[in-house]
């Protein structure tokens, strides 16, 4: 059961935040666009960091903790998922709060 740790954690994440796309209506998932440019630049440049560390042996996953499919560069399914769905809960986390508190300023609005 130990090797579904990452997994677990992954699935705790989107029980916690993908909700708020249903009973807040966030639209994160709707703007599909701008979610892949806010997430994919950064996505590429830690995945790049773990293929290069990975590479020199500074950095590891755990066999026990992880399913053991792996995709390019060695580096487990459940990073990749990690870069994917963590940085889309805390985007539906912040327009969550941006939903409820209307007025509440933090940059990307249109002037």
């Amino acid at each position: 059961m130990l090797h579904l740790g990452y997994l677990a954690m992954l699935i705790f994440t989107v029980l916690g935040s993908f909700w708020l796309e249903i009973f807040l209506k966030v639209g994160v998932l709707r703007q599909l666009r701008r979610l892949v440019l806010a997430i994919a630049p950064v996505a590429a440049l830690f995945i790049a960091w773990d293929a290069y560390a990975i590479s020199r042996k500074q950095w590891h996953f755990d066999p026990k903790q992880i399913l053991g499919v792996h995709g390019p560069f060695h580096i487990p399914l459940e990073e990749y998922l990690f870069f994917l769905i963590v940085p889309i809960a805390a985007i539906m986390t912040l327009e969550a709060v941006r939903t409820r508190r209307p007025h509440w300023v933090i940059g990307d609005e249109q002037q």
